[in-house]
């Protein structure tokens, strides 16, 4: 045990000691959920330090996951950061491009279907064809360095191809019309790999401020899995990390968390009445941020998402019509009625 795992239990058995002598925690009340965390810089400015820290911090909360038999399979991990621009600007120029350095960069993180090359150019051919659609100029791709020694058998054998798309704003909108309308791209791609028969598409992150590293993986070995953390360049001023223990649906890659929006940690009893009320209200949904293009988003929910990715989609399409965070959180809370008694 490292002495950060050492400080970490002994601070966690205080908090503990005086949670319970304050009547504020009973061991009964303990369940099995994922580990979650973050860490963040006070004053908003990126630093290598918040990544480390939360690569770090992430390990600590292995103890939140499930473990496959063999031993290195985990029921998925990953960490959430801020996308470093000058690590993405020589990516940039190893494609043969000179990055336009008065523009945003957009990087989409895709998971492509690894063993079928048919499939795979499809998949790539659906993505960058929204992308123009939409009016941006595409720099091109990058294979994602992995080290796949560090999975388990099971984990290898359903993995992905890795891969990003880097993105300019050529256009030069706002940065929250970039994000807004790199949102509606990435539904669109949804859609159409669907109906192209390619469902093994799925893109992580397609954003201008941040990027997500997930996977089939323990949680130590994210960082490992993917060299990129450990670049100096790499820096942030948040890390948003995530340790899933599978509970309601089955282990796969593009349910490890943390997702676009959160990282959720527990479970929603309530998961199908959500979704079905979600839908009815899918077919009177309107919003003045999406104009005509309100129907590509629809339907909110991808099938098979966990309570977690539901969670997280119905946030996202909330955040991306307008609202703000702390609104979008207080419209998902259920609303508790309380009768007086007699």
């Amino acid at each position: 045990m490292t002495k950060y795992d050492e400080n970490w239990v002994k601070a966690e058995e205080a908090k503990r000691t005086f949670m319970a002598q304050n009547g504020l925690y009973s061991e009964e009340e303990e369940h099995s959920s994922c580990g979650v965390g973050l860490v963040v810089s006070i004053d908003g400015t990126p630093s290598r330090s918040v990544v480390e820290n939360g690569i770090q911090a992430l390990k600590a909360i292995w103890h939140r996951g499930a473990v496959d038999a063999d031993g290195k399979t985990g029921d998925g991990a990953g960490i959430h950061v801020q996308i470093p621009v000058p690590f993405f600007y020589d990516q940039i120029e190893r494609t043969g491009h000179t990055p336009n350095k008065d523009q945003l960069i957009a990087v989409g993180q895709v998971f492509l279907p690894r063993t079928d090359f048919g499939a795979q150019e499809t998949c790539r051919t659906i993505v960058e064809s929204e992308v123009l659609r939409m009016g941006y100029y595409i720099y091109g791709w990058r294979h994602v360095p992995v080290k796949v020694e560090c999975l388990g058998e099971k984990a290898n054998a359903t993995r992905p191809e890795i891969e990003q798309i880097l993105i300019s704003n050529s256009k030069g909108v706002d940065e929250e019309t970039f994000e807004r309308e790199l949102y509606v791209i990435r539904r669109r791609i949804e859609k159409a790999a669907l109906a192209a028969g390619v469902g093994a598409l799925y893109i992580a992150s397609l954003s201008c401020r941040s990027i997500i590293y997930k996977g089939m993986m323990l949680a130590e070995q994210v960082a490992e899995f993917y060299p990129d953390l450990m670049d100096p360049r790499f820096e942030s001023a948040f890390a948003i990390y995530h340790q899933r223990y599978s509970t309601n649906t089955f282990p796969q890659w593009w349910l490890a968390q943390p997702f676009r929006m959160l990282a959720h940690n527990g479970e929603i009893n309530t998961l199908k009445g959500n979704l079905n009320w979600m839908k009815s209200h899918e077919i009177r949904m309107a919003s003045g941020a999406f104009g005509d293009m309100a129907e590509d988003i629809k339907p909110i929910v991808a099938s098979g998402s966990s309570d977690s990715a539901a969670l997280d989609a119905v946030f996202e399409v909330l955040v991306r019509a307008g609202r703000n965070a702390p609104m979008a959180k207080t419209m998902l809370v259920p609303r508790v009625v309380v009768q007086a008694g007699s």
